[in-house]
């Protein structure tokens, strides 16, 4: 009897938790498409010591702490000194907002240091197969192919989640503090990720093979994707509805399952620190999420074409539909402070578009937003499904 061929999308997931990498584990590690070889942690969100505990908790509260191995990663930028964790965003925990995260069942794997995993599991890969996603700083991914060059003709793609255009790239709102409209989350100009490690997001950029195999998801398109009062009440009771479930509180402070009040609960939580903070009341937009599952584009004409989440590279309402590339430029003079402090531009993405049919970075302006929250949706049931059964347990 033969085996069969595992066709799923290998994703090793490099990550700083963070209320939003919380899904995009989530996504990563019960999307049926997807096999993940494993998580490597950054410093960002949290100190690097708080977001390897995060990865960890999160994965126990999932039954995955087990089958998905931890590395540590970064603590802090290529050639720049610690960055003090922000607040105002995530908390002191990083993973603020409730208390139902558990104690982690599994720490993180110290055999190897992350760099060495990843380049490890990248190269047990087919070539042209694995992706490397990274959704914090991006100092963990810029190190890997600069330390491994060869893995860049190896790799499928590298999917990133940083960076911000503004003038009209998308209809997103991306803010305003004190009154002024900004473009970046972190300063008037920067997106944090990018901010973090502005070395790190050059060396990737002015690698053209590299760009050239690079999706990078902006503010401006993550802006477009916010977790609205639909959006939690999905979460919390599932595609059938709070109706469904008169048994349980009206009000939205309890779901259907433990995970799903917790996910929800950090939801609130990022909730109100971006309505206080970017006065944007509506929801907050879910970032990290989106750069797993923009690897589940190009499909079509595959044996996993029917996991296909379509993400949109031309113009919103433009009428030839083309296939965009640009080149990106990162500011890199200033310091941390002169960004945070004296209005520098440190940090400030640019994107140049390419000529038709010229390889560069891919930015998507839009994507199957339904779909996206369904897919999210079944995730957490398939990890709803895992809990009940207690695999966490039953593999200790």
């Amino acid at each position: 009897m033969g085996s069969s061929v595992d066709n799923r999308i290998p994703v090793w997931l490099d990550c700083d938790p963070g209320h939003d990498d919380t899904f995009a584990i989530l996504l990563a590690a019960y999307h049926p498409a997807i096999r993940i070889l494993g998580i490597s942690t950054v410093f960002g969100n949290a100190s690097l010591e708080k977001t390897t505990r995060n990865a960890c908790s999160i994965l126990t509260s999932i039954s995955r702490s087990h089958s998905i191995p931890v590395y540590i990663g970064a603590s802090h930028a290529l050639h720049r000194p610690h960055l003090h964790a922000p607040t105002d965003i995530h908390g002191e925990s990083g993973l603020d907002g409730t208390k139902l995260l558990p104690t982690p069942l599994v720490g993180p794997n110290t055999s190897v240091d992350a760099i060495t995993a990843m380049s490890t599991a990248l190269r047990s890969c087919a070539p042209g197969t694995a992706w490397v996603v990274a959704t914090g700083s991006f100092t963990n991914a810029a190190q890997l192919f600069l330390s491994h060059p060869d893995l860049v003709s190896h790799i499928k793609g590298l999917s990133l989640m940083g960076g911000a255009f503004g003038t009209g790239f998308t209809p997103a709102i991306l803010g305003t503090v004190d009154g002024v409209p900004r473009v970046g989350n972190w300063t008037q100009f920067a997106e944090f990720n990018v901010l973090a490690d502005p070395e790190a997001a050059h060396a990737i950029f002015s690698n053209k093979e590299l760009a050239g195999k690079t999706t990078l998801i902006p503010l401006d398109l993550t802006h477009m994707v916010l977790t609205t009062e639909q959006v939690r009440d999905l979460i919390l009771y599932g595609p059938e509805g709070k109706e469904a479930h008169p048994e349980l509180p009206q009000d939205g402070s309890k779901g259907k399952t433990t995970l799903r009040t917790m996910l929800v609960e950090l939801l609130m939580f990022f909730a109100k620190t971006y309505a206080d903070v970017f006065g944007i009341t509506e929801g907050p937009p879910l970032h990290d999420p989106l750069a797993v599952a923009a690897v589940l584009t190009g499909l079509v004409g595959t044996p996993l074409e029917e996991y296909q989440i379509p993400f949109w590279d031309f113009s919103p309402g433009t009428v030839e539909k083309h296939r965009e590339r640009f080149e990106v430029t990162v500011v890199t003079e200033g310091s941390y402070e002169d960004a945070r402090v004296n209005g520098a531009k440190t940090g400030m993405t640019v994107a140049k578009p390419l000529p038709e049919g010229e390889e560069g970075v891919r930015i998507p302006r839009g994507l199957d937003i339904p779909l996206f929250w369904k897919v999210l949706e079944e995730c957490v049931s398939r990890a709803d499904e895992a809990n009940a059964r207690g695999d966490d347990v039953l593999a200790n």
